[in-house]
């Protein structure tokens, strides 16, 4: 009474205060909501450019050397091309170890007074190893006399151990297991400094690819080598599948030792293929838990594992080659793999890119497997034995004398069934990656290894008497990923691989129990300034700028693809049509139409998509571009990788500059190879165009710079080329759960 307002209106006020602000927590949860999900679709479609990109780099890498391989296999040793690549295939030399040892001493090489770095004296000592550490991590670096003495001592260790450690935590000791560092100091400098370095209450194990894409992998190598020599019952390597001088010629680690080693760079190399096959292939704790860089397949068998001679991996990318032991005199720096046709010259030629039977079309060829090739290049017995035959008759109508009967096969490209299963043991061992599904099939996104399922988990597991498998190799977010119902730990320690904030690092601890114990970290301050939303935005506008310079690099088949839906040839198509056309090319499963807003800026009024208007959006002009014909430019863009490689290659003394000759011969293996017409008028005015100084050398730097689709290298390319593979490399990931 009096005041007009009754005890129901003022529950209706209430009552309407309450409803609204249930309906705005609804609207705040269901943004929120939608505002987590973009941003979990964001991370995961960038997630996917960085890894589909790394892989198709690795399989054009194993298509690259396997057709390398078959340049040796089936050109005659006469030809310019065989010996422009002849010297990467000198993987089993016939020198005794003595004699390498000799070729590998440091004795003569002088230290001037004024080097400042660490001295070593040996046996190492603790003080020594920790020494090393903090002159690293001072920027300094260690002479070369000290680091091939270092190395050489590495090398006889490692020789004395088997293919497989087993050790054992004992009930005072936790083991400390690492993943893949590629090179990255700070992850490792973070490492020692969170759990400790090692030492005999604090034993590592490192699973392999410690070099390559990083800028400081000889150093990390060193460090390693320096902790195992000190402590050789407590320090135990892995070797992963970047512990390969023919993977090293792509992604970084050989130029980083050449750069920082003039001198003796190429000794130091040549020492480290050696360390390399001599580093064991996985270790066993407490019987129990297997650690290996990559993974296991349906016919994995650690019994011949142990057995098998190790060391004649100089490359898991090739099976070894059985040499003809008449060629013992043959000295470290010839050839090995030339015959008896090469040594007279009888049948010397000029360079011919012809072969000796054809290589079947070009998808046929240029999209094959690791596993495919290998069949391949193979010659059955029968076959082998009437060329030689042939060769020798002709030898010795040059020669005027007799021809024996005695047809003596050289195994140089026929390998017994023992051999190639060994091979396929470490190959799948270091390349190989778990996948949901059962079964076990080729690793064709890779190009090398398998996939396998939980159900060859569980058999492996049953048949070794075992509970767990370690392994590396992949790159995950959170840096550690558990599958195949918690058998199978993937461990990743290198933070901040792809971009700065892309993914933490961990490495995990075991006990007694053998209950792994994850450690996470980032070794990058910046990224603990970032919030969720600057962090993700980071990382997606490094992975959608790699992603531009991948459709710019495919311009001509993208524009066919879209003439496809644009039938009357106006220029323009829908967002559909524009999608699908993209995705046809690239193969790379993402979200298209999302993504349009961010590939493409402008659309007429009509909400279509101008796509010769999208690539001049796309376009980075290079330098003098203008003389240089436009097809052979996208090739180069397209497969600047792969070119650099094979300059890697053709430059034998590790220059950096090759003559204008062996350019040519480059690009000429480069069209063979892509099974593409590049005219010499082409090679030469692109030849012309970059010798600026006009001095008949090419310096491969400079030239590769030239033709750099961005002004400033990504976190993804670290010190190499950008992973630039054809449209059909970057094999779509089916099936793959986390896409």
């Amino acid at each position: 009474m009096g005041c007009g307002v009754t005890k129901s209106d003022q529950f209706h006020k209430h009552s309407g205060k309450g409803v609204s602000a249930i309906r705005a927590a609804v609207l705040i949860q269901r943004w929120y909501r939608q505002y987590v999900a973009r941003t979990e679709m964001r991370r995961r479609y960038t997630w996917h450019i960085f890894q589909s990109i790394e892989y198709s780099g690795e399989q054009a890498q194993i298509k690259l050397y396997n057709f390398l391989g078959y340049l040796m296999d089936n050109f005659t040793p006469s030809s310019n091309e065989r010996n422009l690549i002849s010297h990467i295939f000198r993987e089993n030399d016939i020198c005794r170890d003595a004699e390498w040892e000799r070729y590998f001493c440091y004795k003569k090489i002088e230290v001037p007074e004024i080097y400042s770095g660490p001295h070593l004296t040996f046996p190492l000592t603790v003080e020594q190893a920790v020494g090393l550490v903090e002159a690293f991590r001072n920027k300094k670096q260690l002479h070369s006399r000290y680091a091939l003495q270092l190395l050489l001592e590495t090398w006889k260790l490692l020789r004395m151990l088997p293919n497989i450690n087993r050790i054992s935590t004992c009930h005072s000791k936790e083991i400390t297991i690492c993943g893949d560092l590629h090179g990255q100091l700070e992850d490792l400098l973070l490492i020692f400094y969170k759990n400790g370095m090692p030492s005999l209450e604090k034993p590592y194990v490192f699973n392999g690819d410690f070099v390559d894409r990083g800028k400081d992998s000889i150093e990390i190598l060193l460090i390693l080598f320096a902790f195992l020599l000190v402590y050789p019952s407590d320090v135990y390597l892995n070797r992963g599948n970047h512990e390969d001088h023919i993977v090293n010629l792509r992604y970084g680690f050989t130029k980083e030792v050449l750069t920082k080693y003039k001198m003796h760079g190429k000794r130091i190399l040549k020492l480290l293929q050696k360390i390399f096959s001599w580093l064991p292939l996985a270790t066993v704790i407490d019987q129990k838990v297997l650690v290996l860089h990559g993974g296991i397949s349906d016919s994995t068998d650690l019994n011949l594992l142990a057995r098998l001679d190790r060391h004649n991996y100089i490359s898991a990318l090739r099976p070894p080659k059985k040499r003809n032991q008449s060629s013992a005199s043959t000295s470290m720096d010839s050839d090995l793999d030339e015959d008896v046709w090469g040594a007279n010259r009888i049948f010397q030629r000029r360079a011919s890119l012809t072969f000796p039977k054809p290589l079947g079309a070009r998808d046929c060829f240029h999209n094959r497997s690791l596993q495919d090739f290998s069949d391949r290049i193979k010659v059955n017995v029968e076959t082998e034995l009437e060329i030689r035959r042939r060769r020798r008759s002709a030898f010795n109508a040059v020669m005027k004398e007799p021809e024996t009967e005695t047809a003596t096969l050289s195994f140089d490209s026929v390998y017994s069934d023992n051999a190639k299963e060994e091979w396929k043991q470490i190959l799948d061992l270091l390349w190989s990656d778990p996948m949901a599904q059962e079964g076990c099939v080729p690793n064709e996104v890779r190009g090398g290894g398998c996939y396998w399922g939980p159900d060859i988990t569980e058999d492996f597991l049953n048949k070794h008497n075992l509970q767990l498998i370690i392994r590396s190799h992949e790159c995950k977010q959170d840096g550690y990923e558990f599958c195949h119902n918690r058998k199978v730990l993937t461990l990743f320690s290198a933070s901040n691989y792809y971009d700065v904030g892309s993914n933490r690092g961990a490495y995990v601890k075991l006990g007694p129990d053998l209950v792994p114990y994850v450690v996470q970290y980032q070794a990058s301050s910046m990224i603990r300034e970032l919030t969720v939303r600057q962090s993700v935005g980071r990382t997606e506008r490094s992975a959608l700028k790699v992603l531009r310079e991948q459709l710019f690099a495919h311009k001509s088949d993208l524009i066919c693809a879209f003439k496809k839906f644009d039938s009357e040839n106006t220029g323009v198509v829908s967002l559909n049509d524009w999608a699908s056309a993209v995705e046809s090319v690239m193969h790379l499963d993402l979200p298209w139409r999302m993504l349009r807003c961010q590939l493409v800026t402008r659309k007429t009024s009509e909400g279509m998509i101008d796509y010769y208007d999208w690539f001049n959006e796309l376009a980075i002009i290079g330098p003098n571009s203008d003389n240089i014909d436009q097809s052979l430019l996208e090739t180069l863009y397209r497969h600047r990788s792969t070119l650099e490689t094979i300059f890697r290659i053709v430059d034998t003394d590790n220059s950096g500059f090759i003559t204008m000759e062996d350019f040519r011969q480059t690009w000429k293996l480069l069209s063979v190879y892509l099974k593409m017409e590049i005219t010499d008028e082409a090679i030469s005015d692109l030849a012309v165009t970059i010798d600026s100084n006009q001095d008949g050398s090419i310096d491969i730097d400079e030239f590769m710079e030239a033709f750099r689709l961005t002004d400033k290298k990504s976190r993804l390319e670290r010190g190499r080329s950008m992973f630039m593979g054809t449209a059909t490399d970057l094999t779509k990931l089916e099936g793959d759960p986390n896409i």
